[in-house]
């Protein structure tokens, strides 16, 4: 990767219906990678697992330094410290997230719309309308 770049790791989470099955999907260089495998609970604990997920893609593609980049601003808001969780489920992901992000953090972890989420336009696109 070129010097002062950083890699960008697109991340989005659902349910269908809420609550309901979770899946979560992070895009990598370009690669959507889906998990459907996370059982079921609230659109906020599949934002939550997909912000996870995106931080494990990224820190198996061993690029430094990286991005974690999603359309929730309420989880980005736990995440980055710039707001309180709100439940203890909510508790429990950011505890999880942090413990994992001790190895290898991101440089940054920013909020995007929707329409440009990859990995949301991925996760829609496995949806018939």
């Amino acid at each position: 990767m070129t010097a002062g770049r950083r890699l960008k790791v697109y991340f989005d989470g659902g349910c269908r219906p809420n609550p309901g099955p979770i899946e979560v999907c992070a895009v990598v260089r370009g690669v959507a990678r889906f998990r459907t495998d996370l059982g079921c609970g609230t659109n906020g604990d599949a934002e939550w697992l997909a912000l996870i997920h995106a931080l494990e893609c990224a820190q198996e593609s061993t690029a430094q330094p990286f991005d974690l980049i999603g359309d929730s601003r309420s989880i980005i808001a736990q995440a980055t410290g710039n707001a309180k969780p709100r439940t203890a489920v909510d508790r429990a992901h950011l505890a999880r997230f942090k413990r994992l992000a001790e190895r290898q953090p991101p440089a940054r972890i920013r909020w995007i719309r929707r329409a440009q989420n990859l990995a949301g336009i991925a996760l829609n696109a496995r949806h018939a309308r």
